[in-house]
């Protein structure tokens, strides 16, 4: 396994260079780039992404960072419900739950106008996307990508993602979140763990 320190390296390397920063040999694909971790370097990791986006901002590129967690929490308050959801929460079955915040947090309907209006506010050179594993199951990475096509296009966006994000000729690849649970099929995105400059 490489070390969080190799890593930090590589991914310093990686989004710095013009090469990932031009969306230069994509062949015609998104620029998406999924940056996979175990579930036991989570709080490592979180410490990297800060680490990174401080030294890629030094460096003249700046990362815009969402993290779904805290853009979940923005909406549901936004929308004046986060006092009753508290309220609701002891009362409400797990799936009477995901199903309520799976609503109020939809992927096309809710969460994409939002994104785009932050990657409208900000100058930025690259997308982060974090707390994936923290939204789970009430928000799913492959549906944040597949709806984030249309928005993020024009940035290279890297989603950092507790688990394994795995290719194989039989099943193609999928997200295994927590290297456990099968997030679903998402073929578009690199790993950048792969990703030469």
């Amino acid at each position: 396994m490489v070390s969080i320190a190799s890593r930090y390296e590589h991914l310093l390397a990686v989004i710095s260079s013009d090469r990932f920063l031009q969306m230069q040999g994509l062949g015609n694909e998104v620029p998406f780039f999924i940056c996979p971790f175990k579930p036991s370097d989570a709080v490592a990791m979180g410490k990297l992404q800060h680490q990174l986006i401080n030294k890629l901002e030094q460096l003249g590129v700046k990362a815009l960072e969402i993290n779904l967690y805290d853009l979940a929490i923005d909406l549901i308050k936004a929308r004046g419900l986060w006092e009753r959801i508290l309220e609701l929460e002891p009362t409400l079955a797990k799936d009477a739950l995901k199903e309520l915040l799976q609503n109020i947090l939809d992927p096309e309907e809710h969460l994409m106008p939002e994104i785009a209006q932050r990657l409208g506010a900000v100058q930025h050179d690259v997308l982060f996307i974090t707390g994936v594993g923290e939204v789970f199951p009430y928000i799913r990475s492959h549906n944040v990508l597949n709806n984030l096509q249309k928005e993020a296009k024009d940035k290279p966006t890297v989603m950092f993602f507790s688990g394994g994000y795995t290719h194989s000729l039989a099943s193609g690849a999928a997200l295994v979140l927590f290297g456990r649970l099968q997030d679903d099929k998402y073929y578009r995105a690199f790993n950048i763990d792969d990703y030469q400059i």
